[in-house]
């Protein structure tokens, strides 16, 4: 369905533009039909941005983002409004994607008139009902409220409606429940669940890697905007191959003992040249070596459905 084929992104950074900055290096993963693939890694690894980049909604400075053998950045005019029907985003805060002095459901009305503008209002009155229900949501208690009278719960899940009634094919979730308390969260996880037996994929952003094993079959590991290691979420977690995943499997809290101090040291203070691994300066010392600095790996097969980029992990 959606294939991301050594994708780049690079911003201009400073003064007039002269600097550049390599948000996303080099990026390559594919979701496929009826699938949730968790997208992991922590602020600033560079997740939304490919999020952006799939949604059109940032340009992509080198490869290509394919959605049903279609090139997404050379879409024109009736193809964009195609890809928008099968293809939508929901983002972390749901109350900046509403306007304040709108009611909520005005996503819907907007809908109407952008995508079926010939589709009876009494037609369409059913369906926007049926969407909310199919989220959980009671129409009577939530139609024609403003936004600040909803909670952040029932936003999000109004924006998977929206989702549902353009028969979307793929959803960028983009850290949606982090905003939202433990009880809902589990909810909008299940709800995604739900739609993606229905026919749903889903490319699920997060930094927290509990909810990518609970939900998602596979796992991208993003780190500094290079894919550090992929495969079946229950292999990665059970045998975390990369130096990075494994301290994030260490940075996740557990109940049964107290916070104690998981980050690495840097033990080698040898700089990094700008071919050499992202995770050189951060990497402890028993897991690099001087080829670290000077050259980036590449993603290579461990076992069957795991891919892991590191010089030493692989030797």
């Amino acid at each position: 369905m959606l294939k991301l084929d050594n994708v780049t992104k690079v911003y201009n950074t400073g003064t007039f533009g002269g600097k550049q900055l390599r948000a996303v290096q080099n990026v390559t993963f594919d979701i496929h039909d009826r699938e949730i693939v968790s997208l992991i890694g922590e602020s600033g690894s560079g997740k939304s941005t490919i999020g952006k980049m799939i949604l059109r909604l940032l340009s992509v400075n080198g490869g290509r983002i394919m959605f049903d053998d279609r090139d997404v950045s050379l879409l024109k005019r009736d193809e964009v409004k195609d890809f928008y029907r099968n293809v939508q985003g929901v983002f972390q805060d749901p109350f900046s994607t509403y306007n304040p002095i709108f009611k909520a459901d005005r996503i819907f009305s907007v809908l109407h008139e952008e995508f079926y503008p010939t589709l009876p209002k009494t037609e369409w009155s059913d369906r926007v009902e049926n969407s909310l229900k199919s989220v959980g949501l009671n129409p009577a208690h939530v139609l024609n409220k403003f936004p600040h009278q909803l909670s952040g719960g029932q936003l999000q899940r109004f924006l998977i409606a929206r989702a549902l009634l353009l028969d979307t094919k793929f959803l960028v979730a983009d850290e949606i429940i982090s905003m939202l308390d433990a009880s809902t969260r589990i909810d909008v996880l299940n709800l995604l669940a739900d739609l993606r037996a229905k026919g749903l994929s889903v490319l699920f952003i997060t930094h927290d890697l509990s909810l990518g094993y609970y939900i998602s079959e596979r796992a991208v590991i993003l780190y500094k905007g290079s894919v550090v290691e992929i495969g079946e979420t229950k292999k990665i977690f059970e045998n975390p191959i990369h130096p990075y995943t494994k301290m994030l499997m260490c940075c996740v809290p557990r109940l049964d003992k107290k916070w104690e101090e998981v980050e690495v040291e840097l033990t080698e203070k040898k700089p990094m040249t700008p071919d050499g691994c992202v995770f050189y300066e951060r990497c402890h010392s028993e897991y690099k070596s001087d080829d670290c600095c000077q050259h980036a790996p590449s993603l290579v097969q461990v076992e069957e459905n795991h891919s892991v980029a590191c010089c030493c992990c692989n030797g």
